[in-house]
């Protein structure tokens, strides 16, 4: 640990020290609490509020700050004089009364950080954070029924299925589920099609267009720059460098994408005949007519009603109504749980985790990168072998955890990563079930990690396989010399510029990465053979860089079961012995201060914990007062990272 990380960390421990809040009875006390807790920085004096406990700041005549926080705080929970209502006028919280919630933008597997103790949104909405929101609403004996005020989504295809299971389970419930919009798109309105009634504002628009895909070759201005692209892959299908070495698509590309694209196809259509009971045969015609104004997706049964938002509420809720957020806003005047965000970000808490017997969610999502990468923060975006293989191995020796599921959307990254990922999976399984749920991409990489679990599940628009290997290096000086940059390779050693030349290799330095290459697709393909529990020349067959769906992968296979997340962890309480109703402990978990030391967010975080410093202050005065030190320590901390980037070999 350098000098400069141990002295931040000595300097927060006596920061928490000073507050009062000794660590290891934070929990105790917390549970002991009844709802309540005691504010540990109560009875400190501030000498600039003159001596009177905190409960005043400012000083000045008495200046009651924290009053007027909390009185800004609730007027900005109510819409102004001439902003739409947020209730009707009939609204009573104590009866049963409809919800009305915005809902679409990016959906994501998890926020890859934005910083906030008390809420609020990143660049998108969790996936699994919609679908627990709409199963909490469907036991909430409360709500009659939701109506979704739909935008556009930016989804993937199995993201959908996974998020109108959940629109479906609503239903079941026997609470009528509506949606409006204003325009939608293919993804888009294949959630729309889960409502029971869907509304569409004049002069608006469905699109039904069909998948598409829009491979994008630049070779042609590469060889204009005179820069070479030189890459090698083993596996006919493996495709992953020809943008940049072919001037179009391979035979073997254009059998992959056409797989794909029927496979989406075929779902797409299968949605729409069943949610909007038409015939196959018709659904096929309104995608090929692809545009619909909002009177024609009427005529043409996509739609049930053409009006405004307001006009289409008034007509299909009839009880009282109120808005509903995404996020449940916590329990007013919750200061324990604020309290216990503010001590876990500074590590004087433990993160959560449920007590007893329980099953973990690992989320593996990203490029597949050596080392540390970028720690437990970088965990959100990136999945590192040193930080991914620390915290399965953490998994394998909590006795608490009866089973793992290892959530996965990766298109790949290092092999070596891969492997040693591979043989903790491996090891993990040896003490407790492993079951994988494949998100949009769990290929190449991502099927590596996922290939030695107990049980995998996909969902049948995933993409999955990509067994092969590709590597190689752009070579810029053809182009360098054109601009009179002229490069002279030195070495002792026949190899010794192999990686350093800025030209493409000569035929005996492809050979001898070819052949390093060749012994890295043995080792995956062995890998896979065993985990599958089939023989090896089987799994050479599908091999060959080959990209499946999640419907092919299972019939050949390479998958176990057609499912989402709800299907895997189903399968890890049975397997595990544990209660359906048990909560789950979940990695990443929240980030702490020493997280973001350890990276590269920490000023980040420093200049997002001073824009909670409101937020904080309304909890207790002289924590915020605290924090506004703890904030010029990270923003004097500096710390220099010097990362290598390797090339070779690359299961992608």
């Amino acid at each position: 640990m350098s000098r400069a990380r141990r002295a931040s960390f000595v300097c927060v421990s006596a920061l928490i020290a000073a507050c009062g809040t000794h660590p290891s009875k934070l929990d105790g006390e917390v549970e002991a609490a009844g709802g309540s807790a005691p504010d540990p920085w109560a009875t400190r004096t501030d000498s600039k509020s003159g001596g009177d406990g905190g409960e005043k700041l400012g000083g000045a005549g008495g200046f009651d700050l924290q009053g007027m926080l909390e009185k800004v705080t609730e007027s900005m929970k109510k819409p102004g004089p001439y902003e739409a209502p947020e209730k009707s006028s009939d609204y009573d919280e104590d009866k049963p009364h409809f919800g009305v919630m915005e809902v679409g933008g990016d959906i994501i597997e998890r926020q890859t950080f934005s910083f906030s103790l008390f809420g609020g949104s990143g660049r998108g909405t969790e996936l699994r954070k919609m679908i627990d929101r709409l199963r909490e609403l469907a036991k909430d004996d409360q709500v009659s029924g939701l109506l979704l005020r739909v935008t556009g989504f930016d989804i993937s295809l199995p993201d959908v299925l996974e998020l109108r299971a959940a629109m479906h389970d609503f239903r079941a419930a026997n609470k009528p589920l509506v949606c409006h919009t204003e325009d939608a798109t293919n993804a888009t309105y294949l959630v729309l099609s889960a409502c029971d009634r869907i509304g569409i504002a004049p002069l608006g628009q469905i699109a039904v267009t069909g998948p598409a895909a829009m491979p994008i070759h630049v070779k042609g201005l590469l060889d204009k720059l005179g820069v070479q692209a030189d890459f090698l892959h083993v596996g006919a299908y493996k495709g992953a460098a020809e943008p940049l070495t072919r001037e179009a698509p391979s035979p073997e590309m254009q059998e992959t994408l056409g797989a794909i694209l029927d496979r989406h196809y075929l779902t797409m259509v299968e949605v729409i005949a069943s949610e909007r009971k038409l015939a196959v045969t018709t659904v096929k015609t309104l995608i090929d007519n692809a545009l619909y104004a909002s009177d024609q997706a009427k005529a043409a049964k996509l739609v049930d009603d053409v009006s405004s938002f307001e006009t289409f509420r008034e007509q299909v809720v009839k009880a009282p109504w109120t808005k509903l957020e995404l996020d449940e806003d916590a329990p007013e005047g919750d200061k324990l749980g604020a309290l216990l965000k503010i001590m876990r970000f500074l590590g004087a808490a433990g993160p959560e985790k449920p007590t007893g017997d329980h099953v973990a969610v690992v989320y593996a999502l990203g490029n597949i990168v050596d080392g540390d990468g970028d720690g437990v923060l970088g965990a959100r975006q990136e999945i590192a072998s040193r930080t991914m293989v620390a915290a399965l191995r953490a998994l394998a020796a909590d006795d608490s955890v009866k089973a793992v599921v290892l959530r996965i959307d990766s298109g790949g990254g290092s092999a070596q990563a891969s492997e040693l990922i591979w043989q903790a999976v491996r090891d993990l399984k040896q003490q407790k079930p492993v079951i994988v749920s494949m998100s949009d991409v769990a290929a190449s990489g991502g099927y590596y990690i996922a290939a030695g679990a107990t049980k995998i599940y996909a969902l049948e628009n995933t993409l999955t396989g990509s067994i092969g290997v590709v590597g190689g290096k752009i070579a810029p000086g053809g182009a360098l010399a054109k601009l009179g940059v002229n490069t002279y390779p030195m070495g002792r050693g026949k190899r010794a510029t192999i990686m350093a030349s800025l030209s493409p290799w000569n035929d005996e330095e492809k050979a001898v990465i070819q052949r390093s290459m060749e012994e890295v697709y043995t080792v995956f393909v062995g890998r896979v053979a065993e985990g599958r529990k089939q023989p090896l020349d089987k799994i050479k067959q599908l091999a060959q860089g080959r990209v499946w769906t999640g419907s092919k992968a299972k019939e050949l296979g390479l998958v176990d079961a057609i499912g989402g997340l709800d299907a895997a962890l189903a399968e890890a309480r049975t397997l595990g012995k544990v209660d359906a109703a048990t909560d789950l402990e979940i990695y990443p978990p929240m980030p702490t201060l020493r997280n973001f030391l350890q990276s590269w967010g920490g000023v980040q975080a420093a200049v997002g914990l001073r824009g909670e410093l409101a937020a904080i202050e309304a909890v207790s005065p002289q924590l915020a007062d605290a924090t506004e030190r703890l904030i010029s320590l990270v923003l004097s901390f500096r710390t220099t990272r010097i990362q290598t980037i390797s090339v070779l070999p690359v299961v992608r």
